[in-house]
């Protein structure tokens, strides 16, 4: 079993398609069902079921899965190690990352770290928060930038980067004006939300739950554009932080009664700090929000 046989199988069951998995690897296709069908050989057991319309694992495959990612990233390591002799000259550093950069400034902090450390290759992974602290605990990035929450964690470490309020949005000028919105009344009125597993998602269900509510959903997408497109509509009320409301002037920002209530954008490290040197030298290089 060679190290680009793993590759190789992680991208087929990340993309669920042999198509972009090459495009991903920059290989043809050819040659990516090559290697999968000697990875196949080598382990005597199938890893996909093809069909027509994607591609899953078999049993062999999920279990596969996990054993694959954290023999990469033990590789990765090993490599970045030798790149810390070498004065963080080479290496390679992966970033999971929640949409809405711009809140925390991820440009700002990539140009700056690329600027201190060209030889260093980054790679970004889009997820969600509930993803993300999974690819952060199985190896596949080295740090999230992501919902932190209160709760702490002995596994994890975090650094707080942005603080925003939570808030009810609305394109309703009425219901605007009112300044403030008990949570009880959000079960009178139709909302957008974002899909379960965002940070923000969760956040709201738990407050909803502590005040005796169930989480009412009436439509549901997966990026802050159209979320707020719908809220302009008139299409329903969405129950998120102020950073983000911020982006649409028009809408009205109405205080939720029960308390201040905090979303937290953190990067995510496994404790006590990051193997991976490259991912120490951005750590190093991020500055908490004050309390």
């Amino acid at each position: 079993m060679e190290l680009r046989q793993l590759e190789a199988f992680v991208a087929v069951s990340e993309e669920r398609n042999f198509t972009r998995a090459a495009a991903r690897l920059y290989l043809a296709q050819s040659g990516l069902s090559a290697t999968i069908r000697s990875l196949e050989k080598d382990l005597r057991a199938p890893l996909f079921v093809r069909n027509t319309r994607r591609v899953d694992l078999t049993p062999a495959g999920a279990a596969l899965l996990p054993e694959a990612r954290r023999t990469l990233a033990l590789a990765r390591a090993a490599a970045d190690a030798v790149a810390a002799i070498e004065g963080l000259e080479r290496g390679t550093l992966t970033l999971g990352v929640m949409q809405s950069g711009e809140l925390f400034d991820l440009a700002g902090h990539l140009a700056r770290y690329r600027a201190r450390y060209p030889g260093i290759k980054l790679k970004l992974q889009h997820a969600s928060t509930t993803e993300l602290g999974r690819l952060l605990h199985a190896g596949v990035v080295d740090m999230t930038f992501a919902t932190a929450f209160d709760e702490a964690s002995s596994e994890v470490v975090s650094i707080p980067l942005v603080q925003s309020p939570l808030v009810v949005c609305t394109a309703d000028a009425t219901l605007g004006s009112q300044g403030t919105i008990a949570v009880a009344a959000l079960a009178e009125l139709e909302q957008v939300s974002f899909p379960e597993g965002w940070g923000v998602t969760i956040l709201v269900d738990r407050v909803l739950r502590s005040a005796g509510m169930e989480p009412r959903v009436d439509l549901e997408v997966n990026d802050t554009s159209t979320l707020l497109d719908l809220v302009e509509a008139g299409l329903g009320v969405a129950v998120i932080p102020e950073a983000i409301a911020r982006l649409r002037p028009k809408l009205h920002q109405i205080i939720i009664r029960e308390g201040t209530l905090k979303w937290t954008i953190g990067a995510q490290v496994l404790a006590p700090t990051p193997v991976n040197p490259a991912a120490r030298a951005m750590w190093a290089m991020l500055k908490p929000i004050e309390p």
